[in-house]
């Protein structure tokens, strides 16, 4: 069973890291198909028709995976105040608080982008003739991940740091102490 979820964990991996190098690639496609538009329109006086749909539909699709590529990296909101201020418990509680909520929002976004898509199974994009899916599509792919991040965070903290940037530094320096200056 252990080699079982080994393999699964590694597939997840690597669909999530493909999913990050995708995500640069639409962001730099969008600024493309973007530019290109206003370039067309401005100095040509032609409109390409379909790029507002693509872009829009990129634009989603990168929104979504970001959300979980955020939730991996330990990217999201949180105000640390006084956070480092609270007795252990409470941080802990507020961990696992902020774990469960995120885990819920990913749920929520799992199920109801999944009825979504399948809600628009046989309809089409107006400009493309897409399926509408296409738009929705991300939307429970990005929650599956973002609910699967935050298990490996709060269950396997030790798995979760494949998230972690090869780049980023793992500690940040603090300043030394008075004592160890002299």
């Amino acid at each position: 069973m252990k080699k079982v979820l080994e393999w699964v964990n590694k597939g997840l991996n690597a669909i999530f890291h493909f999913l990050q190098f995708y995500s640069k690639v639409v962001l730099v496609a969008v600024v493309v198909i973007v530019s290109a538009q206003v370039i067309s329109r401005k100095f040509l006086h032609y409109s390409i028709i379909w790029s507002e749909e693509v872009a829009l539909l990129l634009m989603v699709w990168t929104a979504f995976i970001s959300l979980a590529i955020g939730v991996a990296k330990k990217l999201h909101i949180s105000i640390e105040l006084f956070y480092n201020k609270f007795p252990k418990p409470i941080r802990t509680f507020s961990d696992w608080l902020s774990y469960l909520v995120t885990v819920f929002v990913g749920s929520a976004l799992m199920i109801n982008g999944a009825r979504l898509v399948m809600a628009t199974l046989h309809s089409t994009l107006p400009t493309t003739k897409w399926p509408s899916f296409f738009l929705y599509l991300m939307i429970p792919v990005g929650g599956f991940f973002t609910v699967y991040c935050t298990v490996l965070h709060m269950f396997f903290p030790s798995a979760a740091r494949v998230f972690a940037d090869e780049f980023a530094d793992p500690a940040p320096k603090l300043p030394p102490k008075e004592e160890e200056k002299q």
